[in-house]
C-alpha cells in the first residue's frame, strides 16, 4: 500500500481498534486532568507551545500519538487529540521506532503549533510527515529515505536529514497558499526558527541565517565557537551551538551580541535555559543564561540513569517556546517542571496573512474566507477583530497558544454577513505567562457580503440609476471618490418607467431592483450583483395598482430583521406606507406609518446616524431638509432638522449611498441647470457642504 492512501487505513484502523473518536483516539476523556498525567507506559514524548505530545497505549492496546494542551502553571491538562496511529499495521507498516528504555519509542518532533513531526515506514522506507491535525498530515513531495531523523521545526518550518541520501531536506507545512521554500542540501548543523534557517558559515564559530521565504542569506554572526558548529538550536534571540557530543558548548545572545559559555553533552534549549540528564547522578538538571551568564546547573528533577544513552524526546524533552520541562516518572506518570526562568517578551516568529480582499462568494475564484497565520515565540491569548468604515465591530474571534490560525468567513458575530467595503482588523495577543504584549493590523476589503445601500454592484459603494429618453437604465457606478466614473446601461424601458434600487429579497447577497412599470405593475428584478437590467431580465411581478403612490423610495432596514424595506406614499392621502421585504422575494401588506402629504422630496438615504437601521430624508415647501430617523420597529422617530433654505433649485435627490469610500451614505441632487451635486454624509445624520460633480444631467428623464 502506497503512503498515499495511508490516511484512509489510518481512518479504518482507528474505528476497528474501538479507538473511539477520532479526534480522542480513545474514550472521551474529561476536558482536564490533573498534572501528573498517569499513563500506562510513554514511548516518545516532546513538549512545543503548551502542547504535550507523547506515544501512549489506549485502552484497547493499541498505540497513539497523543496531543494535551498544558495549563500554562503546569498542573492540569486537556482533552487528548490523536496525531495518529503509532502502532504496527496489518501489512507490517509503521512508524519510525528506536531502541528505548520503554522497548521502542517513536522520535517526536512538536512544531509548537500542535503539529507533530515524526516518519512513517512503508514498504521498508521512510516518508517524513507532519502530522497537522487528528487525521491528516502534510507529506507531500517528500522523498522515500532510510535513516531519516527530524533536526528541527518551528511552526510551519521543518529540517530532516537522511542517512540514505546524505541530503538534509528542508520544508515548509503549506495549509493555505502554495510556499516554495524547498531546499535539499549537504547535512550540516541546522536550525529553523520561522522563515530562517540557521546554518554554519565559513570559518570557526561563524553562523548564517538564510531567509527560506526571500531565499538569501540576511545575517551571519559570529559565535565564539572554536569549531565549525555541529549541532544548533535557535530560540528567539539565543542561538545555542555545540562542537560535537563532547566538545565546547555556548549560547550566543543575538540581542547583545555575546558568547555564553554553557555545559557540554547533550541538551535541549529553552527560553533562557538549558537542560542535560546527569546519568551519573540521576537528576534533570537546568542552567539558567538569561541574564547573559551561565548559572551553575540546579537539580529539578529526579530521572534515572536508564540503559539509553540519550534520552531527549524519550523520557524528557524541553519546551522551546517559552515553556517548562517534561519528564516521564518511573511511575510513568508525566510530569511539567516549571523553568523557574523569566521568559522573552511575546513576540511574533512568523506569519502567513492573506490577500487584502475577501470574496464571500467565491466570484473570483479566490476563497470564500480570509486565511491567516501567525506563530508567536509563546503562549498567549488573543483577540481578532473585524471593524467597518465607521469603527462599529463586524466580528470578534478569541483563541489562545503559539499559533493563530485564522480563517474569517465574513459573517459578523450574529453569524449573518457583514456589509460589503473596507474593513480594518486587528489582532492583539498577550501573554499568557510573563510579560508582552503582540499587536499588529490591516485593512481588507470585504466583497460578496451584504451589500450596502443603493448599491447594486459588487462592493459597498452605491450606484446612481439613471433613465434617458431613449429608455435606458443606466447604472452609474463609483469608484469611490464621490463620483461616477462609468456605466453600464440596457435599453427598452419604456418612459414613465420607475426604479427602485433595493437590496437582497433573498439569500443570494445580491441587490434586487424594484421597476414600476407604466401600467402601475410593480416588478420585482432579480439582483444581478453588477450588471444592467433589460425589461426581460428574469423578473417576478408583485401586484397591479401601484401608480397610486407617488413616491416610492427604498430608505434601507426599517424593520430591524438586516433586510431592505420600501416606504410609499399615497398620493390620495398623503400617507406613508412601510412595505416589509419578506426576505423570500415578495413584499409584506402595507403598513401605514405617517401621513406626509406636503414634502416635495421623500428620499430613502440608509442609515445616516451610525444606528444601523434606515433613515428617511423629507424636504418641504420651505425649502427645510428634515430627517427622520428609523428606529428598527417599523417606525420613525420625530424629525430633525439637516438644513434650511435648501433644495429650491434640485428637481432631483437620491440618497445614493456611500460614494466617497468612507462607509457613510451620500446624498446627490440635480438642478434645473443638469449640474450634479453630492453631499459627503458625516455619518452623524447630517452631511458637508455640496460639491459639483458632474454637469449636462438635464437630458435624463429619472435618477433614482
Amino acid at each position: 500500500m502506497t503512503r498515499h492512501a495511508r490516511i484512509a487505513l489510518t481512518l479504518v484502523s482507528l474505528a476497528a481498534l474501538g479507538a473511539g473518536s477520532l479526534t480522542t483516539a480513545g474514550p472521551a476523556a474529561a476536558d482536564t486532568a490533573p498534572m501528573p498525567l498517569q499513563t500506562s507506559g510513554v514511548y516518545g514524548l516532546d513538549y512545543a507551545g503548551g502542547v504535550l505530545t507523547a506515544v501512549e497505549t489506549a485502552p484497547s492496546g493499541a498505540q497513539f500519538v497523543r496531543n494535551r494542551s498544558v495549563a500554562p502553571d503546569g498542573t492540569t491538562v486537556g482533552e487528548a487529540t490523536s496525531r495518529g496511529y503509532a502502532d504496527t499495521f496489518a501489512d507490517g507498516d509503521h512508524v519510525q521506532r528506536v531502541a528505548c528504555d520503554a522497548g521502542s519509542c517513536v522520535p517526536l518532533r512538536g512544531a509548537g503549533n500542535g503539529n507533530v513531526g515524526y516518519f512513517f515506514v512503508d514498504d521498508d522506507k521512510e516518508y517524513a510527515q507532519v502530522w497537522v491535525g487528528p487525521n491528516n498530515y502534510h507529506s507531500a513531495d517528500e522523498p522515500a529515505v532510510t535513516g531519516g531523523r527530524f533536526v528541527d521545526v518551528t511552526g510551519r518550518y521543518f529540517v530532516y536529514d537522511a542517512d540514505s541520501t546524505g541530503k538534509q531536506y528542508v520544508d515548509s507545512v503549506q495549509e493555505y497558499r502554495s510556499q516554495d521554500v524547498r531546499l535539499t542540501r549537504s547535512i550540516t548543523a541546522a536550525s529553523v526558527w520561522g522563515s530562517l534557517l540557521w546554518k554554519p558559515g565559513t570559518g570557526n564559530g561563524v553562523v548564517s541565517a538564510y531567509d527560506l521565504e526571500a531565499k538569501k542569506t540576511v545575517t551571519t554572526v559570529s559565535t565564539g565557537a572554536p569549531c565549525t558548529v555541529k549541532e544548533l538550536q535557535t530560540v528567539g534571540r539565543w542561538l545555542y551551538w555545540n562542537c560535537g557530543p563532547t566538545g565546547a558548548a555556548g549560547v550566543y545572545d543575538r540581542t547583545a551580541k555575546k558568547n555564553v559559555t554553557v555545559p557540554s553533552g547533550p541538551a535541549l534549549v529553552g527560553d533562557g535555559y538549558l537542560v542535560q540528564h546527569d546519568r551519573t547522578a540521576g537528576k534533570l538538571m537546568l542552567t539558567d543564561f538569561h541574564s547573559g551568564t551561565a548559572a551553575a546547573a540546579r537539580e529539578i528533577a529526579d530521572l534515572p540513569a536508564g540503559n539509553t544513552a540519550d534520552q531527549r524526546r524519550l523520557t524528557w524533552t524541553v519546551d522551546k517556546f517559552g515553556g517548562d520541562i517534561a519528564y516521564v516518572g518511573t511511575d510513568n506518570a508525566i510530569q511539567v517542571v516549571q523553568s523557574g526562568v523569566p521568559t522573552q517578551s511575546l513576540a511574533k516568529i512568523e506569519s502567513d496573512l492573506d490577500d487584502d480582499t475577501l470574496d464571500a462568494k467565491g466570484r473570483t475564484g479566490a476563497g470564500t474566507t480570509w486565511n491567516s497565520y501567525w506563530q508567536l515565540n509563546k503562549p498567549a491569548d488573543w483577540t481578532f477583530t473585524v471593524k467597518d468604515a465607521q469603527g462599529r465591530t463586524d466580528r470578534t474571534i478569541t483563541g489562545s497558544g503559539t499559533a493563530i490560525d485564522l480563517s474569517w468567513d465574513g459573517k459578523t458575530d450574529s453569524g449573518t454577513y457583514a456589509y460589503n467595503g473596507p474593513k480594518t482588523w486587528t489582532l492583539t495577543a498577550t501573554a499568557a505567562e510573563g510579560s508582552g504584549t503582540y499587536t499588529t493590523s490591516g485593512a481588507l476589503s470585504l466583497d460578496g457580503g451584504r451589500q450596502g445601500h443603493h448599491d447594486q454592484g459588487y462592493y459597498s459603494y452605491g450606484e446612481l440609476v439613471t433613465l434617458n429618453s431613449a429608455g435606458g437604465l443606466t447604472l452609474q457606478y463609483t469608484k469611490g471618490k464621490g463620483a461616477f466614473d462609468f456605466k453600464q446601461s440596457a435599453s427598452g424601458w419604456p418612459s414613465g418607467t420607475v426604479a427602485v434600487p433595493f437590496g437582497d429579497m433573498g439569500s443570494d447577497r445580491c441587490a434586487e431592483m424594484l421597476i414600476r412599470m407604466p401600467n402601475g405593475e410593480l416588478r420585482r428584478y432579480a439582483g444581478k450583483c453588477g450588471t444592467p437590467y433589460a425589461p426581460s431580465s428574469s423578473h417576478t411581478s408583485l401586484g397591479t395598482g401601484w401608480n397610486a403612490y407617488n413616491v416610492l423610495t427604498a430608505p434601507g432596514d426599517l424593520t430591524g430583521d438586516g433586510r431592505t424595506d420600501l416606504l410609499a406614499r399615497k398620493a390620495s392621502t398623503g400617507d406613508i406606507y412601510l412595505f416589509a421585504n419578506d426576505g423570500a422575494g415578495k413584499l409584506k401588506a402595507g403598513v401605514k406609518i405617517r401621513t406626509w402629504s406636503t414634502y416635495k422630496k421623500i428620499v430613502g438615504a440608509g442609515d445616516l446616524n451610525g444606528d444601523g437601521f434606515g433613515d428617511v430624508l423629507a424636504l418641504d415647501k420651505a425649502g427645510t431638509l428634515w430627517r427622520y430617523d428609523g428606529t428598527g420597529t417599523g417606525q420613525v422617530k420625530e424629525r430633525v432638522k439637516v438644513f434650511s433654505d435648501w433644495g429650491a433649485s434640485y428637481n432631483a435627490i437620491v440618497g445614493v449611498g456611500d460614494i466617497t469610500g468612507d462607509g457613510r451614505n451620500d446624498l446627490v441632487a440635480r438642478d434645473t441647470a443638469g449640474n450634479l451635486y453630492r453631499n459627503t454624509g458625516t455619518g452623524k445624520g447630517s452631511f458637508a457642504a455640496r460639491v459639483k460633480i458632474e454637469t449636462g444631467w438635464k437630458g435624463y428623464k429619472g435618477l433614482f
